[in-house]
């Protein structure tokens, strides 16, 4: 849908994604689903075609710092009805590099950012804990300073990418008695002693990403492998999660209207009572209502986005975005299923799938109640 927040080369950019998911991405996603990841190629695949490096400059492998590029990539990738291959991609280049692009060291940069833009290294971000979810503040992975290297102990759980990510970049904390003052950023490598996947985790949805638990004894980091400052990595992870909800946003509203198109499909399809769904008043206003609560999320989500690639104060527009698109979602997906009937609550058709897919998005980054908390201390101050 054209729109007057992008530009000719955003058009022009969608229909290429859009070509790439089609014909590489929606044929295997059974497949993937069914095996519980995607191929490493994929990312490689991605980074050849130039997709993985829209939001990064060209010093180091991107094309140019360009968020609205980033946005229309995340909103076309979401339409090839898997989560699992969004979250994955995303994961690595819109959560991991980040972090590494705005707050590393050049030598971090240089080492890091170009691989993953490649896609030849894959990116995580682990941040959650078990007792340590939306309160980043209470995460109780330790790094102790042994001189040029930490010592870091402590685990992560449902960290997206964790068990093939090459590496990860791990909040822990430098300062135990400093709250979230004493919150810094490691970059904490595949292959480094102490580190370890406990486990690959089971999941609702979001089939084909690998979702792991991470445990860390006595690793051993360089401190050159320190993002930014010591004790700086709680402000760090807040710039971020701006980014990071407008991706949830995004892929929010794209996976909604692939739900409604799905269902759209079928009532014209499935005969009842000697006429199509289609042609019943029940089936034609659900679909009035879903049609609806999408192109409203998709306003109030490109609004956020319209601020965020301004340099402005976005963070109440992308709470309320975030809140609205992923709610918009379990709705729309919901409704979905129903005009499918029994079949769709059978695994054969994917609309059980974008239920299930969309359900994390009023969770992970940041849960409905913690959006609502962030816009009514704005609202009251």
């Amino acid at each position: 849908m054209a729109h007057w927040l992008f530009r000719e080369e955003h058009d022009m950019l969608r229909r290429s994604v859009r070509s790439w998911v089609e014909k590489e991405i929606k044929p295997r996603v059974e497949e993937w689903e069914e095996k519980g990841e995607f191929p490493r190629e994929v990312f490689a695949r991605a980074g050849e075609l130039g997709f993985l490096g829209l939001t990064y400059p060209e010093e180091y492998g991107g094309s140019g710092v360009d968020y609205l590029a980033g946005a229309v990539f995340i909103e076309e990738l979401a339409r090839c009805g898997s989560g699992g291959v969004q979250a994955g991609l995303g994961a690595s280049v819109c959560l991991a590099g980040p972090h590494i692009y705005r707050f590393g060291s050049e030598e971090l940069k240089r080492r890091f950012l170009p691989p993953t833009i490649s896609g030849e290294k894959i990116g995580a971000l682990g941040i959650t804990e078990p007792n340590a979810g939306s309160d980043v503040a209470s995460i109780q992975t330790v790094a102790r300073d042994a001189g040029d290297h930490y010592v870091v102990n402590g685990s992560k759980i449902f960290i997206t990418n964790g068990v093939r990510a090459d590496y990860v970049v791990t909040a822990v904390k430098t300062d135990p008695g400093a709250g979230h003052r004493g919150i810094s950023l490691l970059v904490i490598e595949k292959g480094t002693p102490g580190f370890s996947v406990a486990k690959k985790l089971d999941k609702l949805g979001w089939g084909a990403s690998d979702t792991g638990e991470l445990i860390f004894e006595d690793c051993p980091v360089p401190k050159a492998n320190l993002v930014g400052e010591e004790n700086a990595g709680f402000y760090y992870i807040m710039q971020n999660f701006a980014w990071e909800r407008l991706i949830m946003a995004l892929g929010a509203v794209s996976g909604a209207q692939l739900a409604m198109e799905e269902a759209i499909n079928y009532s014209h399809q499935r005969v009842q009572f000697g006429r199509p769904l289609a042609k019943f008043q029940a089936t034609r206003h659900k679909i009035a209502d879903m049609a609806a609560l999408i192109e409203t999320a998709r306003c109030l989500t490109y609004h956020a986005l319209s601020l965020f690639v301004a340099g402005e104060d976005a963070v109440t527009a992308v709470a309320m975005a975030k809140i609205y698109a992923c709610e918009a979602a379990n709705r729309v997906t919901d409704e979905a299923v129903q005009i499918h009937g029994g079949y769709g609550y059978m695994m054969e058709y994917p609309v059980q799938r974008y239920w299930r897919d969309a359900r994390i998005g009023t969770i992970g980054g940041g849960t409905t109640e913690i959006m609502k908390e962030i816009i009514a201390d704005r609202m009251i101050r």
